[in-house]
């Protein structure tokens, strides 16, 4: 007889979210694989449940925690796979191992809880029959340049994930290219006493947080265009191009990412640096 693996969704912060299948799982486990053992493990004491063993699995240590999954699973042992708060696999670790007991052939089971993302859209008023979920953005380069692009002219609501101190700069970039006046929300303290959505443009809400900093993770919904591309003025490449040179970028470097940023010809993008 095998076990089987069961995906826990846990509380964003709220306790009172945790579900009774949730709750069953982890009082059933013989082993736990979740980010940080102290996060899982105090969650796991404040609802009375003894303490199972269990394992680290973030993205440095998930491969190889694989091998030791697969033995649990094979010698009939019940596992739960669990992140710090939300869903597996979802902007957390847990996909490798989820790959890998469907093509070991074991059963898999969830117990389906609280997304931050689900949570940001539904809060943010903004639409929501159609929407894309991008994750958190690559930090710089080409990559970088070609999601944002994207999103500025992505038809469906757009969700994000973003860290405090790079929400200025998202924020800064994702109104170059979608436009200042597109409607947008940020939602952070998700479930918690102190959630709190801000509701706005992007320029609107560049400007609140330029003001007061950024504090806790980020739920960023940006709404869908509706108008036709962009013409891109002379500020708005200027504005561009000083982000990307004031975050260490050279000169060359820059006026490329501006130019795969906005579709603008590199002829154009760069004498406007020169002019700098």
């Amino acid at each position: 007889m095998t076990g089987k693996l069961t995906l826990v969704g846990t509380p964003l912060g709220n306790l009172g979210d945790i579900t009774d299948r949730a709750r069953e799982s982890l009082g059933a486990a013989d082993l736990v694989l979740c980010e940080d053992t102290r996060r899982t493990g105090g969650l796991i004491s404040k609802l009375g449940l003894p303490a199972p063993k269990m394992l680290v699995a973030n993205e440095h240590t998930e491969h190889g925690v694989v091998d030791r999954m697969l033995t649990a699973l094979a010698e009939g042992k019940n596992v739960v796979l669990a992140t710090d708060a939300g869903m597996p696999a979802i902007s957390d670790p847990g996909a490798r191992l989820i790959n890998a007991a469907v093509d070991a052939g074991f059963d898999i089971d969830v117990a389906p809880g609280p997304t931050a993302l689900v949570v940001g859209l539904v809060l943010s008023g903004l639409p929501s029959d159609r929407f894309v979920f991008e994750g958190f953005l690559p930090r710089k380069g080409t990559e970088r340049a070609k999601r944002l692009g994207e999103i500025g002219r992505e038809t469906r609501t757009v969700i994000l994930y973003e860290a405090p101190h790079r929400l200025v700069r998202t924020l800064e970039d994702l109104a170059g290219v979608c436009g200042q006046d597109r409607m947008a929300a940020a939602a952070r303290e998700l479930t918690k006493m102190h959630q709190d959505v801000q509701r706005g443009t992007l320029d609107s809400l560049h400007a609140h947080f330029f003001d007061v900093p950024p504090k806790g993770e980020f739920v960023l919904v940006i709404g869908p265009t509706t108008a036709e591309p962009k013409v891109r003025t002379d500020d708005d490449l200027v504005r561009l191009l000083r982000a990307e040179l004031d975050d260490g970028a050279s000169t060359r470097d820059a006026v490329s990412l501006v130019s795969t940023l906005t579709g603008e010809s590199k002829r154009r993008v760069y004498d406007l640096a020169n002019a700098l």
